[in-house]
């Protein structure tokens, strides 16, 4: 009939009844598979030896424990102290859990020696970790570049600003307008996992080459001792490690048998732009993908020998590469002039043993991965700090480093496929967050995810090859 039209039926979901009387249920049981973690590598009892000084009359809660249970909370996509109820509230599977007050006065009562300590202590559980890792027959997995495997460590340092909405210790406005902190960090491009990171005041600079030798040291200090010395380290910063003194520091870490190269961002100025000028277009070669393949519209070539390079590391190379400009890049005058992006790098690899100016270039360009870390990063505790005081937000960082690296481990030593490269953020709604039902037979508690729930297998593999893992030992 005309003017007739029909709606089609929408299904809808059946009819809930809700209550809060429920029991046998719990939420976020995959969390327990972070705390168990902690306590296989010996994260927990190295955090008890350190912070034992703290329970002088050796009642209450263990402050080491708490200090686990805070990192698991963060890991777990917690922003404050007071999501420790997630898991409070939750004993029969998470155990005995400390009050927000108490975990509060833990973080105040903290200084920089015990949070030294606690850096200390993360190391250790690393090289458990790592050597667990070394057992299960897979080790640490290589950064590819170019189609080719890097050899070694890839570590990437870069600066964030973290916006503050409230009146903190030591925050500042920063560069781009805002107000809040501007922290120094540092990644392990192999794992994902974090190593170190340093608090500063928003106005901090982003260059500080003092700041960069702080959290390089303290990063390769996170670095087992078979892996800090016997493997070489490539370290990765964007122009703002360019300082000759950083770059010093890190060619005189050779000294301590400590192999370590560098591939930092640099500045383009008006003798680099003279320099880009001056090659002929026979010298520009096509660049690389991360896969080998030639990628379009770019070419590489070097400088180095066009350049006034002195106060730098002998052996320093310049290496620059031209591009035409993605939608929305950030083009300088000169760029709009050519017509071409231009990113210029410096770095100490060798021509000898593969650094051709093409490979340094694709090698050098997934620096950009640390963006991505620094995101997850931020979901994962360093997005928002939850004190006044900065010396409580600074122990609340390493924390945050301690939940990074509590992620990473499990997809190294726990997880296959898909779930071992999966943000935290996948890992929470897949694996963390699920619901079970708990049960008790034969004297043993029970955690029994639904047979519908999609990754059930996987995170039911996951507790059986922590089960099986080798516990550290002394």
């Amino acid at each position: 009939m005309e003017g007739t039209f029909y709606v089609k039926a929408i299904g809808s979901p059946p009819k809930v009844l809700v209550s809060a009387d429920g029991s046998g249920v719990v939420g976020h049981a995959g969390a327990r598979l972070l705390t168990d973690l902690a306590d296989a590598t010996g994260l927990t009892s190295a955090y008890a030896s350190v912070l034992q000084p703290l329970r002088p009359r050796g009642t209450g809660h263990d402050p080491g424990r708490v200090a686990v249970n805070l990192a698991v909370v963060i890991a777990d996509g917690g922003e404050t102290i007071t999501d420790l109820a997630v898991l409070r509230d939750q004993g029969e599977v998470f155990g005995p859990v400390a009050s927000t007050a108490t975990a509060w006065r833990l973080l105040a009562e903290i200084d920089d020696a015990m949070l030294a300590r606690l850096r200390s202590a993360r190391a250790r559980a690393r090289e458990v970790a790592w050597m667990q890792a070394a057992e299960k027959g897979e080790g640490i997995p290589a950064v590819q570049a170019g189609g080719r495997k890097l050899p070694g460590l890839v570590l990437d340092l870069d600066a964030t600003l973290v916006t503050c909405h409230s009146e903190k210790q030591d925050a500042a406005p920063t560069y781009k307008g805002g107000f809040g902190y501007h922290p120094l960090l540092c990644f392990l491009a192999n794992t994902g996992g974090a190593l170190a990171g340093r608090l500063r005041p928003g106005n901090a600079g982003a260059n500080t080459a003092a700041d960069h030798i702080a959290v390089l040291d303290d990063a390769l200090a996170q670095l087992p001792d078979a892996h800090r010395h016997g493997t070489d380290l490539l370290i990765r910063t964007d122009s703002a490690g360019c300082a000759k003194s950083f770059l010093a520091h890190i060619r005189s870490l050779r000294e301590h048998e400590i192999r370590t190269f560098f591939s930092v961002g640099c500045p383009v100025t008006e003798p680099l732009r003279r320099a880009i000028r001056a090659v002929p277009d026979r010298l520009w070669h096509p660049a690389l993908d991360q896969d080998g393949s030639l990628r379009d519209g770019a070419q590489v070539t070097e400088l180095t020998g066009m350049v006034d390079l002195t106060g730098y590391p002998v052996g320093t190379r310049i290496i620059v590469r031209r591009e035409r400009p993605h939608p929305g890049a950030q083009l300088s005058l000169f760029d709009t002039i050519e017509g071409l992006r231009h990113q210029v790098f410096l770095t100490d690899t060798p021509v000898a043993g593969g650094g051709s100016a093409q490979f340094l270039e694709v090698r050098h360009r997934g620096h950009a991965t640390v963006e991505d870390r620094i995101r997850c990063g931020k979901e994962t505790g360093i997005g928002r700090f939850p004190s006044r005081q900065f010396g409580i937000n600074t122990v609340w960082l390493e924390l945050s480093l301690a939940a990074s690296d509590l992620l990473a481990w499990t997809r190294l030593l726990l997880l296959d496929g898909e779930m071992a490269t999966a943000e935290p953020k996948k890992l929470r709604y897949r694996l963390l967050h699920v619901a079970a039902r708990l049960t008790r037979g034969g004297r043993r508690l029970h955690l029994r995810i639904s047979t519908t729930w999609p990754w059930r297998n996987e995170l039911a593999t996951a507790f059986h090859r922590l089960a099986a893992l080798p516990r550290p030992t002394g």
